[in-house]
């Protein structure tokens, strides 16, 4: 189907293209419910404290507080759902110039 959109869209020739998206988890208001390891578990991750963690595209974890990741362009609406359903409202996606994306204050 063509569509009058002609942005770059993943397709298995360009699928790991980067959005320009990043995000981070707040532990400190993380509830550890894993809504965001269900939606994108390639991005978020529980660690052994029980709180959400974001992880590299090579899949290891980031525990540094404020630690961000870029998002995977398949992953853009995945994250930001997980961001606005997020009950600790502790996800927030930015966009490069730093403003929010998604989260709590969007």
């Amino acid at each position: 189907m063509v569509t009058d959109d002609r942005s770059r869209v993943a397709t298995p020739t360009n699928s790991g293209v980067s959005s320009g998206l990043r995000v981070r988890v707040d532990q400190g208001a993380c509830t550890g419910d894993g809504l965001c390891v269900t939606r994108a578990p390639s991005v978020f991750e529980h660690d052994i404290d029980g709180l959400a963690y974001v992880k590299t595209a090579d899949g290891d974890l980031l525990t540094e507080p404020g630690a961000r990741t870029v998002i995977p362009l398949p992953l853009v609406d995945a994250v930001i759902d997980a961001a606005d359903e997020c009950p600790g409202d502790c996800i927030y996606v930015e966009r490069p110039d730093g403003t929010l994306e998604a989260g709590p204050g969007s």
